[in-house]
């Protein structure tokens, strides 16, 4: 590259740049000095966290910390090598089968990232006779996933069971050999649950795959904690998820399937066949969360979880802020204004919370939010704290 066109490049750059904080998209980069918990250190002081995805409390949890320590002592820092090669430890295989016990699935597959099995799912199992029917609200990682395959491609309206039918009627009339049904099993945006026993009486009606992310989901929906498919009581044929929210908040995501799936996708899923093996603290970490979740202590820990999105919710609603409704931790506080949502966060920091305002393209453009999120962790205490601030930032800004 020439000098010129170097600085041309850059100048671009800075005008793209220039371009999205003018808008107010700019998303700010605060760092933590601390644990996570219900409480973190930002900025030199202690705020409260209302934007985690720590549903049950355990990233910061010391005997999470002390069994991830313990797997990297046993295990050290990594296989320094893809699994296929020389990287596939007996953690590993620990891991493997102990979230597909708790899930209820035969096998499991781990990747480094709940992105790459998205990203690793469609493209070994469907082909060009085949169709993938996904939810117009899916996560990115599904779309890019479902890019990456060369099946035909339908869409329907989030949720829409009508125009979910229609595209299942127009996949079969154009001699699709298999359908799937691809779907988040909580919209992470919005806190709206999937409605899987209306996708799968369809699916059974048209013959046709589901596959489900639950990533805003294991650990803490349903029974024991198992996901949106045990919250509606169905069964599901292909089930992704992640380390990295409910189940010890480090990183990592997994596929649960039929043993014959997993094999499969060992043999040809990119992301698998050409990344580290997970490392050994993580699994370790995962696996004393996987432990909590399934057990009367993560019956505690939902019950609390849930009562503190229902204290919020009134709370929230009685100081009239609009909320989208549902009865997910997921809490969005409706601003609709990109620069608002930045500004609110910004002020509510300042008041002692911590929260992201989240705007496009992360969220469609004129539906800006602070997307807040309940742990069990919380104490009502804590909650009535962040009402308050957020009361104050409210009347400052003009929302209530």
């Amino acid at each position: 590259m020439t000098q010129a066109s170097n600085l041309a490049f850059h100048d671009r750059i800075r005008a793209e740049l220039a371009d999205i904080d003018a808008q107010g998209l700019t998303k700010p980069e605060r760092i933590i000095a601390s644990r996570q918990g219900p409480v973190i250190r930002v900025g030199g002081r202690d705020v409260l966290n209302f934007c985690a995805n720590n549903y049950l409390g355990l990233a910061g949890d010391e005997r999470v910390v002390e069994a991830g320590i313990a797997a990297q002592r046993t295990w050290g820092a990594g296989t320094a090598s893809v699994r296929f090669i020389c990287g596939t430890l007996e953690i590993h295989k620990e891991l493997e089968r102990s979230i597909a016990d708790y899930l209820g699935f035969e096998d499991t597959i781990l990747f480094a990232a709940a992105f790459d099995a998205n990203g690793g799912l469609f493209e070994p199992l469907f082909g060009a006779e085949d169709a993938i029917v996904s939810d117009s609200l899916n996560h990115a990682s599904i779309i890019d996933g479902v890019r990456l395959c060369k099946a035909k491609r339908y869409r329907f309206a989030n949720s829409d069971m009508d125009d979910l039918e229609t595209q299942l009627k127009q996949a079969r009339a154009d001699g699709a050999r298999e359908i799937v049904i691809a779907t988040d099993g909580v919209f992470s945006m919005d806190g709206y649950i999937a409605k899987l026993k209306d996708i799968r009486a369809l699916a059974d009606k048209y013959d046709a795959l589901i596959m489900v992310d639950d990533c805003h989901a294991t650990g803490f929906l349903g029974p024991q904690g198992r996901g949106s498919y045990a919250h509606h009581g169905v069964e599901i044929d292909f089930l992704t998820g992640t380390f990295g929210k409910a189940l010890g908040g480090a990183m990592g995501g997994f596929i649960c399937a039929t043993s014959e799936v997993v094999q499969l996708l060992k043999q040809r899923a990119r992301p698998y066949l050409f990344s580290n093996a997970l490392a050994p603290a993580i699994c370790g970490s995962s696996l004393e969360a996987i432990r909590i979740s399934g057990g009367e202590e993560g019956d505690a820990l939902r019950t609390q979880l849930f009562a503190n999105a229902a204290r919020y919710r009134e709370a929230m609603t009685e100081a009239g802020f609009t909320l989208l409704p549902g009865e997910h931790p997921i809490i969005p506080v409706m601003l609709n204004d990109a620069k608002l949502a930045q500004d609110f966060a910004a002020r509510a920091l300042e008041l002692g919370v911590y929260v992201i305002g989240f705007s496009f393209p992360v969220v469609p453009r004129g539906q800006a939010r602070i997307r807040t999120q309940m742990s069990a962790a919380h104490t009502f205490e804590q909650i009535d704290q962040t009402v308050a601030a957020f009361t104050t930032a409210g009347r400052e800004l003009g929302v209530i």
